[in-house]
């Protein structure tokens, strides 16, 4: 009985060093989690390397699904609907399988993201969305397999990039920024503070959408916090925007004496420099 006990003591104790040992994995995994407009976005993916093989065409046949990665699916969430290739895309959580071909890739949403690689039985009905791109060629290689967001300069798209070996596949992923702001707007003006009326006509300022509901609401706000230097900046710039040169240096002066009592260098030199520029 005691060499029973003796025996398993052992066996229990050899298992929990094993369980103790940490080896790196040969396809590291990744998470990105990306704002796109008012869009959270969140991929979680795996990263192989080259290792002196042949990527497309070899490793990664032509023509074949691909579980665009190693190891378990990659995983791509959105918070809200987006659209892709002109098709709705529902909000939730998806496999990123794609096609890969020369001169064309075809990308699939699949609506199962639980598979470790490839379904082992396909199921079209899964398909939530499939758009086609045409691949880019690098004029340099990559040896680690990536994929991230790019083109995020408009709040309303970004661009979903693969890249690996020497190609590169974008796609573009419009957001309903404009629809959530709007909508966020419009709720917020039944009862609005300084700072929603801040934060609406700057809104209508940067998308140059209408200057004068944006001076209607950010003039809004400096009534409501005549102490708001940083207020009196935007206003001064959607003043400049309409040419009203006069009413623009009025109000950077009094971004500029707020600015010098707050102690910040860079509304101070900006002020500056805008009531020399707008005085000429």
């Amino acid at each position: 009985m005691k060499i029973k006990l003796l025996t398993l003591f052992f066996a229990l104790t050899a298992l929990s060093f094993q369980a103790q040992i940490k080896t790196p994995q040969p396809s590291p995994s990744s998470k990105i989690e990306q704002t796109i407009g008012l869009t959270d976005v969140t991929l979680e993916y795996s990263r192989p390397s080259m290792r002196g093989r042949v990527v497309y065409g070899n490793l990664v046949p032509f023509g074949q699904k691909w579980r665009t990665g190693a190891n378990a699916n990659t995983k791509i969430t959105f918070s809200t609907d987006v659209e892709i290739g002109g098709k709705t895309l529902k909000k939730g959580t998806y496999a990123i399988y794609t096609i890969p071909n020369k001169s064309s890739w075809d990308i699939v949403f699949y609506s199962d993201a639980t598979n470790w690689g490839l379904p082992q039985k396909w199921d079209n009905s899964k398909i939530a969305l499939k758009t086609s791109v045409k691949p880019e060629t690098m004029p340099f290689e990559i040896e680690t397999f990536e994929m991230g967001f790019d083109n995020l300069a408009n709040a309303n798209h970004g661009s979903l990039f693969i890249l690996w070996e020497n190609t590169l596949v974008s796609v573009k992923i419009n957001v309903p920024t404009e629809k959530i702001a709007l909508a966020s707007i419009d709720k917020a003006m039944k009862g609005p503070s300084a700072g929603d009326y801040f934060n609406a006509g700057r809104y209508y300022h940067q998308t140059g959408k209408n200057l004068n509901k944006s001076l209607e609401y950010v003039s809004k706000a400096t009534e409501m916090n005549p102490d708001a230097w940083w207020m009196f900046r935007e206003k001064s710039l959607i003043q400049a925007e309409m040419g009203d040169k006069k009413g623009a240096i009025a109000s950077a002066q009094k971004s500029l004496t707020g600015a010098q009592k707050a102690g910040n260098a860079d509304y101070v030199k900006m002020n500056k420099e805008s009531i020399a520029e707008w005085s000429k």
